[in-house]
């Protein structure tokens, strides 16, 4: 008869400090204070499952008992102790689930239990998992024990949800938090149990069961069970991907070119065929959500230590990097977000999918930005016709109306859009410049709509980079530009900003350094949340890094131009003050002043 079959989550359970896998800030620790014999009298294990928490706990509890630990503070294995633990047929070792325990009852039964000795070893250890399944009675049934308890009994509590355990239980804890492993951990282990076992796995596909396990060890190895079944001992990528219901990332480098050529039909084309294949919208969304950011950490190598791929897709990933704009990665993941925020809510999943992509389809050329692949123009029958202008975002209209105020002219537009024409400069400031039918750009026979263009105000606040020559900044300059600021403020809508902004004071403290002074604390609190984004709009201004300062004067309100906000009250006393004869009017009729 064949040897009984054992899963790997249970076969491979680390038995020691040395074999838990990414957890070192944790056994270092148990294993120093056991070597000093500094051993607290209750633990609390807490963290995400499947990362080792009742691991470490039965671990600790053999190494405790152990008669001859070794020299590395680890159980001997040997020892009649460490016998009984491994047959479990220990008496000094007692498991609790406090998910099926929880009552007061159980708790007393515990309390009972701890008043004797250990027949064998020097500690009785109790291990409860998940204890925050315990009701109040029962947490207070055993606070005193877990206060007081005897001086061989020791407590490891083990738990996924701190916030639910009472205060007073954790501050008789001594408190361990487990974290998350590692994708690189994970591969590592992975690697290890598939060499022992005898299967072929690409490291690419063990990448993807990381990832997918999302830092559970347990369910990473329940995975690698189920897919060397699956695939008869030859782990591949491809049979990963399939098993585990995800989309191959070509797909994505497909869709992504689609979307950066404007090709709407193909990018319709390859949607189609993944929904056919069994997949929801919302993974295509979320998909792409991490594909999109992980291209946008290829753009800086000082992030590329963030990017989580297997290592033979990363080269493939920094070359597309290189062929996305940042702007278009930035507005895609906020319209993607948005999106996955909204399906759960939309009747039509399918047509909501469709939906975002179409707009990110467009969205290179409302970014401002030149597509990898163009069509060709359509031949004008005007010999001399002027291309339209690309539509310009409020961003840029906000900067103009600054460089308008210094009396300079306004920003270029970039270098990859070159324009024959002059742009117009009579538009108000909220709206995008309106062409004929016949000068609206065009991609594949559609037209941008302005409404697809306010939708993305928000990801297109940036400063132009073509900015005027540097010059000193002057008190005059400043002035005038603060005022041009407000006067933006309350154009786009944010009049919340633009009342703190009118009883703040600017003063040109330095050649380099704006200082806005508040007569109260609350509108110094909006001064202060604006610095930033004054400092990104002056410095883009004058062409150099200005320093933008806060200052509270109780006595600016003072010096201020800007009229005070009376109350009813204080205008009736004003009132009252200039003509006497008003209050005895009052008086006289007996009438009340409505305040």
């Amino acid at each position: 008869m064949s040897e009984q079959y054992q899963v790997s989550a249970r076969k491979y359970r680390p038995q020691t400090f040395d074999t838990v896998v990414g957890q070192e800030h944790i056994t270092t620790t148990l294993k120093n204070a056991i070597r000093s014999g500094h051993l607290a009298h209750a633990f609390l294990f807490c963290g995400p499952r499947g990362v080792g928490k009742t691991t470490c706990a039965r671990i600790l509890a053999r190494t405790i008992n152990c008669e001859n630990p070794t020299a590395e503070t680890e159980a001997c294995g040997v020892c009649p102790t460490c016998q009984s633990f491994n047959n479990n047929g220990s008496f000094n070792v007692f498991e609790l689930d406090a998910a099926s325990n929880n009552g007061v009852d159980e708790m007393r039964e515990l309390t009972a239990q701890v008043r004797f000795t250990p027949q064998q070893g020097k500690y009785k250890i109790y291990i409860i998992d998940e204890v925050h399944m315990l009701s109040t009675a029962a947490f207070n049934a055993f606070l005193k024990t877990l206060e007081e308890p005897p001086p061989y009994a020791i407590f490891i509590l083990a738990t996924t949800e701190k916030h639910k355990i009472l205060p007073t239980i954790l501050s008789r804890c001594q408190i361990f938090d487990f974290k998350r492993i590692t994708s690189t951990d994970t591969v590592r282990h992975l690697e290890a149990i598939t060499k022992k076992e005898g299967l072929e796995a690409d490291e690419a596909a063990l990448h993807v069961i990381a990832q997918k396990s999302e830092g559970c060890m347990r369910d990473s190895l329940s995975m690698l069970d189920r897919i060397a079944s699956f695939t008869g001992g030859h782990i591949t990528y491809g049979a990963t991907m399939e098993h585990l219901a995800m989309l191959d990332a070509l797909f994505y480098f497909q869709l992504t070119d689609a979307l950066l050529a404007e090709d709407l039909s193909g990018m319709m084309l390859q949607l189609d065929a993944i929904l056919e294949k069994g997949f929801e919208g919302n993974v295509v969304l979320e998909g792409l959500s991490e594909h999109f950011r992980n291209l946008m950490l290829c753009k800086d190598h000082r992030m590329a230590k963030l990017l989580d791929v297997p290592g033979e897709h990363k080269r493939m990933y920094f070359d597309k990097a290189q062929q996305a704009p940042l702007s278009f990665l930035l507005s895609a993941l906020h319209v993607l977000n948005d999106s996955e925020l909204k399906y759960r809510d939309a009747s039509n999943k399918r047509l909501h999918t469709e939906l975002c992509l179409m707009r990110l389809c467009y969205l290179m050329q409302a970014t401002g930005a030149k597509s990898i692949t163009t069509t060709e123009a359509p031949i004008s029958a005007e010999p001399h016709a002027i291309p339209a202008p690309p539509p310009s975002s409020p961003a840029s209209a906000t900067g103009n109306r600054l460089l308008a105020a210094m009396g300079k002219p306004a920003a270029s537009p970039k270098a990859n859009h070159e324009l024959t024409a002059p742009p117009k400069v009579d538009n108000p400031p909220n709206e995008i410049p309106q062409t004929t039918p016949e000068e609206q750009p065009k991609t594949g026979g559609r037209r941008v709509s302005s409404g697809f263009m306010d939708n993305l105000n928000a990801i297109l606040q940036t400063a132009t980079t073509d900015q005027v020559s540097k010059k000193d900044l002057t008190q005059e300059d400043a002035e005038r530009l603060f005022s041009n600021f407000q006067e933006s403020l309350k154009a786009e809508g944010r009049s919340v900003l633009y009342s703190q902004v009118l009883q703040m004071k600017v003063v040109c403290a330095d050649v380099d350094e704006l200082k806005l002074i508040s007569s109260t604390e609350i509108t110094d609190s909006y001064a202060q949340s604006l610095r930033n984004e004054l400092i990104e709009l002056f410095s883009n201004i004058f062409g150099r890094t200005l320093r933008i300062t806060t200052e509270l004067q109780e006595d600016v309100a003072a010096q201020s131009n800007t009229p005070t906000v009376l109350s009813k009250q204080e205008i009736f006393d004003e009132i009252n003050k200039r003509n006497p004869l008003v209050g005895r009017l009052k008086d006289g009729l007996g009438l009340q002043v409505d305040y």
